[in-house]
């Protein structure tokens, strides 16, 4: 898999553009920004100067895996509520839900790994449904490693299969979420671990436990931590990581090798983001993060990932919604780069 640095011989032809808009330099702020990252990424895409924007079929793949650490009692919900989640988002009750039909979002439900599969039945009339298990949940990280060195493989695979899908079929902006209970865990490990941060810095109480289960949850990430012989990336996932997880490192990858932005959600997805960023540093320049959430350390994560956020909301949901949110806003930069005039076609004179 190759995956290019961003070509920057078409930047001065888009800042020339974003510049001589009928606006002060930099009023649009964050805006001329994501639309200068949005031209490079589809210029690069298109190997010509990307004079106008597009966001077609931007579509919501949200992962969702079982954790082993759940049984150690370090979240408010038992595993159950993963495939419960799984059922309301085929459903359409979810939040992402609501906030993908107010956004035109089309949107994936994929089982990478819960415990109990859903019935055959509700698959075959859910084609927004798709399944590629790697087992029912994670092993317990705190006592051993989460999965194989095959599943992390066959994980990266299969998240790349299904990026490469909607890419093949239009997409061009690939948003990323997810669902499993006590995924925070494996988030703030793999956190602690790239960052060498204390994992005090770096847990927090996820849906809302209580002060003794974040002692507990500390207690088990820092020795699961401790116990790591190394750092790579396959390593890490292997050691710490979720299906889910793993799975939205394959999609990145394989965005970002097609030249399509990705839209990173919150903690978790940011976990998955951090991972792919170390497999292959020029990842970084394809992905967009929606906000900053209100997980303790999404913060120094996306200090780790060199990102600026989008939005700042006190979100602390997951499934995508941070950054189905956000889209409105790349909306917004590709219709300024698209649609306003230049000084010289409205006839201003500055």
């Amino acid at each position: 898999m190759t995956i290019d640095q961003l070509n920057t011989k078409y930047k001065d032809q888009i800042v020339a553009i974003i510049d001589q808009k009928t606006k002060p330099l930099g009023a649009l702020g964050q805006l001329e920004a994501l639309a200068m990252q949005l031209a490079l990424i589809q210029s690069n895409r298109q190997n010509a100067l990307a004079r106008k924007l597009s966001i077609s079929k931007p579509t919501a793949l949200v992962f969702a895996g079982d954790h082993g650490i759940s049984e150690e009692g370090i979240s408010i919900a038992p595993s159950d509520v993963t495939r419960q989640m799984v059922l309301n988002f085929i459903n359409g009750g979810a939040a992402i839900n609501c906030f993908c039909r107010a956004n035109n979002i089309d949107l994936k439900v994929i089982d990478a790994g819960i415990i109990e599969p859903i019935d055959e039945q509700i698959k075959l009339q859910n084609p927004q449904f798709i399944e590629q298990r790697l087992g029912r949940g994670t092993d317990n990280f705190s006592k051993t490693a989460a999965m194989s060195e095959q599943q992390v493989e066959l994980g990266l695979e299969y998240g790349k299969k299904i990026a490469l899908a909607q890419i093949n079929d239009g997409c061009e902006l690939l948003i990323l979420g997810e669902m499993g209970i006590s995924n925070t865990s494996s988030a703030t490990a793999i956190l602690a671990a790239i960052s060498n941060a204390p994992v005090a810095e770096c847990v927090g109480k996820g849906t809302g436990i209580n002060d003794q289960q974040l002692q507990h949850k500390t207690k088990l990430i820092t020795d699961a931590v401790a116990r790591l012989e190394n750092q790579q990336p396959m390593d890490l996932m292997r050691e710490l990581g979720g299906f889910e997880i793993v799975q939205m490192v394959g999609a990145i990858l394989a965005a970002a090798e097609q030249k399509v932005a990705v839209l990173i959600d919150g903690f978790i997805v940011g976990s998955a983001a951090l991972l792919a960023t170390k497999l292959n540093p020029n990842i970084g320049q394809y992905l967009i993060f929606a906000h900053q959430s209100n997980e303790s350390g999404h913060q120094l994560m996306l200090a780790q990932l060199a990102a600026t956020p989008l939005l700042k909301l006190e979100l602390r949901l997951g499934e995508g919604t941070g950054a189905a949110l956000a889209l409105p806003l790349l909306v917004a930069a590709t219709h300024f780069y698209n649609d306003m005039a230049s000084f010289e076609q409205a006839g201003v004179t500055v």
